[in-house]
C-alpha cells in the first residue's frame, strides 16, 4: 500500500464549499483553507468565511482511491495536473497552510475596504463621486480622500454608504 498524498482539486465557480461537502460524504479527506472576510449586505456588514484560494481545495488520496468519482462529484471541475499527471502537494505545505488558517480564523477579519482603494459614494450629498479610501475608523466608518474643486478633502462616512468601483 502506498502512502496517501495531498492533491489540488479545482472546483467550479462558487461551488468550493459544495465540492468539499460532497467529497467528504464520499469518504475523502479534504482540506479547504478559509479565512474570515467582512461583507456588506444591504445596510449592514457581516463576517463570512471565504476560501483562501477561491476555486481550489486539497484532497488526500492514495493509489487505491477511486479517482474517477472525483471528476463526477458535484462542484468539482478536475484534479490539477501537470502534463496530464497529478502532482502531489508536500505535507509541509499543507501543515503550513493549516497553521496559517488557524491564525487567520482566530484573528480579526480583513477590513472591507483597504487604504488606497478606489470607491464610489452611494449615499448623501456626495453621491456618485469617486474617492480613495484613506483609512478605516473602527468597523463601521472610513475616511475618504475626495477631490473637490481641485482641492483634496477628507470625508468620514459610514461603510454602508460606499462601494468599490
Amino acid at each position: 500500500m502506498t502512502q496517501p498524498h495531498w492533491y489540488l482539486v479545482q472546483c467550479k465557480p462558487r461551488h468550493t464549499f459544495r465540492a468539499e461537502e460532497h467529497l467528504t460524504h464520499q469518504g475523502f479527506e479534504c482540506f479547504l483553507p478559509t479565512h474570515p472576510v467582512k461583507r456588506k449586505h444591504r445596510q449592514t456588514t457581516r463576517i463570512v468565511t471565504d476560501p483562501l484560494f477561491p476555486h481550489y481545495l486539497f484532497l488526500r488520496l492514495d493509489n487505491r482511491s477511486n479517482w474517477s468519482v472525483i471528476r463526477s462529484t458535484r462542484g468539482v471541475a478536475h484534479v490539477v495536473t501537470f502534463n496530464g499527471v497529478p502532482k502531489p502537494v508536500p505535507e509541509t505545505v499543507i501543515e503550513a497552510l493549516r497553521q496559517h488558517c488557524a491564525i487567520l480564523n482566530g484573528a480579526e477579519p480583513e477590513p472591507m475596504f483597504k487604504a488606497g482603494e478606489k470607491v464610489v459614494i452611494t449615499q448623501g450629498a456626495f453621491r456618485e463621486l469617486e474617492a480613495v479610501v484613506h483609512a478605516t475608523k473602527g468597523e463601521e466608518r472610513v475616511v475618504l480622500l475626495l477631490n473637490l474643486l481641485n482641492q483634496p478633502q477628507y470625508l468620514e462616512v459610514p461603510v454602508h454608504s460606499i462601494t468599490t468601483r
